[in-house]
């Protein structure tokens, strides 16, 4: 016996609905746990240098002076971002730049001065970082560097070393870093991070094909 219209049409409403609540269940899933994914943490090891990328001062320092008290490397490395200092000496106003005030956390924390040295090119995002350090390294590419960065930011910062890299790089997130992974959504600063890496990985993946403003 033919199923009537009215049954058929049930039918296909329920197979919607279910698809919809599966759905809905992945997504609500993924942004459970999407901030405790974004933190990664490569297993330490010996290398050339611990660099501290640019942003969240001094969370990253504190870190890099950490592994540095640990001896993990002999030298630590600051990249030095392009903005806002090229803006401010366009209207003749000094700037001393981040770079400057790492080096003070850093020294603060025990670390030599003749043991911290600023990356020469200026910077604008995490790609050009990645460059640069990459151009500091031997051309061979058989050194090591652990990067500090923020806990949100390590995944990101990993998928843009197997892509522009070379040697290794051993990525880890500063333990003064306050980002809540299991409860992201609880501060606009913790959202922002997940969204805006979230983002970033997608550029990532897809070649970075949006660069740098």
């Amino acid at each position: 016996m033919p199923i009537s219209s009215p049954a058929r049409a049930s039918r296909i409403l329920k197979v919607v609905f279910g698809c919809l609540l599966l759905l809905a269940s992945l997504a609500a899933f993924c942004v459970w746990h999407v901030g405790r994914w974004l933190v990664v943490q490569d297993s330490l090891q010996k290398a050339q240098a611990i660099v501290v990328l640019s942003g969240r001062m001094p969370v990253r320092a504190l870190g890099a002076a950490d592994l540095y008290r640990g001896g993990w490397a002999p030298q630590v490395w600051l990249t030095k971002g392009a903005e806002p200092g090229r803006t401010l000496a366009e209207l003749n106003i000094s700037y001393e730049g981040e770079d400057f005030y790492n080096t003070q956390v850093l020294v603060r924390q025990g670390v030599p001065a003749d043991a911290i040295h600023v990356l020469a090119n200026p910077i604008v995002n995490t790609a050009d970082e990645i460059a640069e350090i990459d151009a500091s390294l031997p051309a061979d590419g058989t050194r090591v560097v652990i990067i500090v960065t923020s806990k949100a930011h390590t995944r990101r910062v990993r998928a843009l070393w197997r892509k522009l890299g070379r040697g290794r790089a051993v990525v880890r997130a500063a333990d003064e870093d306050p980002f809540e992974s299991d409860r992201w959504w609880r501060t606009s600063g913790d959202a922002l991070d997940v969204v805006r890496e979230c983002l970033g990985l997608l550029n990532a993946w897809a070649g970075l094909p949006l660069h740098g403003s």
